[in-house]
């Protein structure tokens, strides 16, 4: 089956979506929709041939199966709702909405409408993680009691690609919670790992001035026994490969952290890699897509993966339920400091 695609959103991420989607099989993007001039440009730069600045016009096409969305955290509910309204499937990056009521919402209706619905959580596809785990869930630790995930980045960090921080990062209503952003993904690689859990203890701060916090450390404590506590911030001027990430696992019969299972030189690695993927094309195998940059990898296989569970009936791997469960603990963190903000978490 051939699958027709449209993006909406064509921002640094949306760009990097329309780059994994030239090495999908049977996938093509036919159209990209974005408000802005300066985007719908830098797509036809791209060779895509229908461009709309309202996502409606998009949606109302027939020929378009999916859709992917890469807007800012605030717009997520209102575009997904509109495209699962329009009976087309959905890949969102997270949050998938700004509250777990919200996540409640976008889930029935793409019930309703019987469309696949797939939640951007690519911490999961890391070739390192998914390691891990599957040395977890073998045993072979034995049983993990106490873990660390830690994770610092931040939206002042260079880029190889220069161009401005966007505005709706430094507005509380526009990005919500803070740890909706970039906190969301060790909170919800500790449910993947572990299940459902409870905040035990929680500390945000402020490093910058920012009007939302942008460091914590949470502690939380899974209802299968084991217990995690979370480094987080948004503060850090890392210039790639350089990446402040990181998940331990303390088990009764061993300890793994990703640091070991990563290439402990990702300029070399990405020069290797470089060098493989020129072998491939030349002796006509498939290449490895973005495998240089080794995390960036990870948005391949999350995509690849949700357009095969377009082609086979699966259910991906990650939805509006995982969505829901990871808001809802974010918000119980805020709960716990004291610290809900009115525009953004609806306590029932």
């Amino acid at each position: 089956m051939s699958i027709k695609v449209g993006i909406i959103g064509f921002g640094k991420m949306g760009k990097l979506h329309l780059r994994v989607s030239h090495y999908m099989k049977d996938t093509k993007v036919v159209a990209i929709a974005d408000p802005s001039r300066r985007a719908l440009r830098a797509a036809k730069k791209e060779r895509i041939r229908d461009l709309y600045d309202d996502y409606h016009e998009l949606l109302r096409r027939a020929d378009v199966d999916a859709v992917i969305i890469t807007l800012p955290n605030f717009m997520h509910l209102e575009t997904t709702l509109a495209a699962v309204e329009a009976g087309k499937h959905v890949f969102v990056e997270k949050p998938l909405a700004m509250t777990s009521a919200d996540c409640e919402r976008i889930d029935d209706a793409a019930r309703r409408q019987d469309v696949k619905l797939m939640v951007g959580h690519n911490y999961r596809f890391f070739d390192a993680t998914r390691k891990l785990k599957a040395t977890y869930d073998s045993g072979a630790i034995g049983d993990v009691v106490l873990s660390t995930l830690e994770l610092v980045h931040g939206p002042l960090a260079p880029s190889l690609e220069s161009q401005p921080v966007p505005e709706w990062y430094f507005d509380a209503d526009k990005i919500g919670m803070w740890l909706l952003d970039l906190g969301y993904h060790v909170v919800d690689l500790f449910r993947w790992l572990f299940g459902e859990a409870e905040v035990a203890y929680a500390r945000l701060d402020n490093h910058y001035g920012f009007p939302y916090e942008d460091n914590a450390i949470v502690v939380l404590q899974s209802k299968t026994g084991p217990k995690g506590v979370l480094h987080t911030g948004y503060f850090a001027k890392l210039v790639f490969p350089a990446f402040d990430f990181r998940v331990i696992l303390h088990g009764t019969a061993g300890c793994l952290s990703t640091d070991q299972l990563v290439p402990q030189n990702l300029r070399l690695h990405a020069a290797k890699e470089g060098i493989a993927n020129m072998l491939r094309r030349i002796t006509g195998r498939r290449i490895k897509p973005l495998s240089y940059t080794y995390f960036y990898s990870s948005y391949v296989e999350e995509q690849r993966h949700f357009f095969e569970c377009l082609n086979n009936g699966g259910e991906p791997a990650v939805g509006a339920k995982d969505a829901f469960g990871t808001i809802r603990l974010i918000e119980d963190v805020y709960r716990y400091c004291d610290r809900v903000p009115s525009t953004a978490v609806r306590v029932s």
